[in-house]
């Protein structure tokens, strides 16, 4: 899809928002960078949702974009312990578990 749309519009004019449903949203964020995009839309602690979409689960966690982002090599500016803290302020707030998997991990790691 990202090819075809770079024959109309130019890569800087293109974003990438992908929710995490199946567990695909890394993985087409991986790609569509490949393919020149560098602006990605995310939600912390995974908020969000799609009413059009029965089932759908949250927008891709910042956490989990961040953490593959500085895994390869590609600086953000973000701030992974405020972002931690962000995250799990308004995940306690709203009575409910952080979807994200690298906030998970880097908070159980950091707890033990």
């Amino acid at each position: 899809m990202i090819e075809v749309l770079l024959q109309h519009a130019p890569v800087e004019k293109l974003a990438a928002h992908f929710h995490d449903t199946y567990g695909q949203a890394l993985a087409n964020l991986h790609a569509v960078l490949q393919c020149g995009v560098s602006v990605i839309d995310s939600s912390v602690a995974g908020l969000g949702g799609c009413p059009y979409a029965k089932g759908a689960t949250g927008n891709v966690a910042t956490e989990d974009v961040v953490y593959m982002l500085d895994g390869m090599g590609i600086q953000t500016g973000v701030d992974m312990d405020g972002l931690l803290q962000a995250g799990q302020f308004i995940s306690d707030f709203l009575g409910r578990e952080p979807v994200s998997r690298a906030a998970t991990a880097l908070l159980r790691k950091r707890a033990g």
